[in-house]
């Protein structure tokens, strides 16, 4: 199956490649910061309908059309294009993003970096890879050393989990933080040892399945801000190399 998320992943993102740069439709969700596109809703179909004509009885989660439940134990959550913001104002760093569950639990994600043509994956008990290399996350064991990443919710200015807090916190704390507006290319890049640690607050599962099973398979951790396992529903997601998992935790737990 690891092949097919590929094939679609890949798939999917050559269609949003296609609409990078030109003239698509734009509209807007709960507010103006909260966009979807045309390239959104045309790689979502285009996953859907790969998913129903050759796993007819799965059931699906995708971010624009919901959820597609069926009496099924696999489930695919499918981010279609991830870093919709990024994609609208011609910052080349979004991705698609597939999670596949069996019964509750992560067995198979992909993360198609689309500009960058980099193909991430992994399955359950079988390492993490880049365009069929193997990847890990980094040794890095200094948090004055450490290379970070996080993301902000649109509903920013409400500032949940006192997210500005956490911000101004971990930046103090570490060499340097960086927001790319791209989650599942966040948790790649820390599953693959560019970042040394990545946080944020209130994602939604289609941005933490594929992303979640990468670090772990590279070898890295994830768990909420105070290090209990998650599942995708979670609302606070601390993922990292796992040597720096406790004095980011700490941080993140005084502010």
């Amino acid at each position: 199956m690891i092949e097919d998320i590929k094939y679609i992943a890949q798939t999917a993102g050559e269609i949003i490649r296609g609409y990078f740069g030109k003239n698509f439709s734009v509209e807007f969700k709960s507010d103006v910061k909260n966009l979807v596109t045309q390239a959104d809703k045309e790689s979502e179909k285009a996953i859907i309908e790969f998913i129903k004509k050759k796993y007819p009885l799965h059931g699906i989660l995708a971010e624009e059309s919901g959820s597609q439940s069926k009496e099924s134990d696999y489930l695919w959550v499918i981010d279609p294009l991830d870093g919709t913001s990024n994609f609208a104002h011609g910052l080349p760093i979004f991705s698609v993003s597939i999670g596949l569950q069996f019964k509750r639990e992560i067995v198979a994600g992909v993360v198609y970096d689309i500009m960058r043509d980099k193909l991430y994956s992994a399955e359950k008990g079988s390492g993490a890879f880049r365009d069929n290399v193997r990847i890990s996350v980094s040794k890095n064991s200094i948090i004055e050393k450490s290379f970070l990443v996080t993301g902000f919710p649109y509903n920013i200015n409400e500032n949940p989990e006192n997210a500005f807090e956490k911000f101004i916190a971990m930046t103090k704390s570490a060499r340097a933080v960086r927001r790319l507006g791209s989650a599942a290319i966040d948790f790649c890049y820390v599953a693959e040892g560019v970042f040394d640690g990545f946080w944020e607050v209130h994602l939604n599962p289609w941005d933490i399945c594929a992303g979640k099973l990468l670090v772990e398979e590279a070898g890295g951790m994830v768990t909420d801000f105070i290090g209990q396992p998650i599942d995708i529903f979670n609302k606070t997601i601390l993922a990292s190399n796992g040597i720096i998992h406790k004095k980011m935790i700490s941080i993140l737990r005084e502010n």
